[in-house]
């Protein structure tokens, strides 16, 4: 009777879910090197922004790079990108039985650094 136990507990904890709970979203502080005011263009897969610099912009997670065209009020430009890197998180969830296919779906175990200071010419 015991084993029947162990086997219901066992069917039940090995088929459970393991997805990330984090934010879809993830705040992000930019500014500009030279410490002026401006605006950017940001992109990923997810979706576009335009944001008045400085300031922290909620972002979509994604497993591409943010890419960033800014123009400055005094005319400066800075373009380029932000790396995405993957979280802790994803680990714990590769080793129960969804290998973690559902968060590669939703990009949620991505990250994207708090703050990012965009160069400037």
């Amino acid at each position: 009777m015991m084993s029947k136990y162990y086997l219901l507990f066992s069917i039940l904890f090995l088929s459970s879910c393991a997805s990330i709970t984090n934010d879809a979203n993830v705040p992000i502080s930019l500014s500009f090197s030279d410490g002026s005011e401006g605006t950017c263009n940001l992109t990923n897969k997810r979706g576009a922004w335009t944001a008045d610099i400085p300031t922290s912009v909620s972002i979509r997670r994604s497993d591409d790079n943010l890419q960033f065209n800014c123009k400055s009020e005094n005319g400066k430009t800075g373009f380029g990108s932000i790396p995405s890197t993957m979280g802790a998180k994803i680990v714990a969830s590769a080793v129960f039985i969804d290998f973690g296919i559902v968060d590669a779906i939703t990009d949620k175990h991505r990250n994207y650094p708090a703050s990012y200071i965009i160069p400037v010419k």
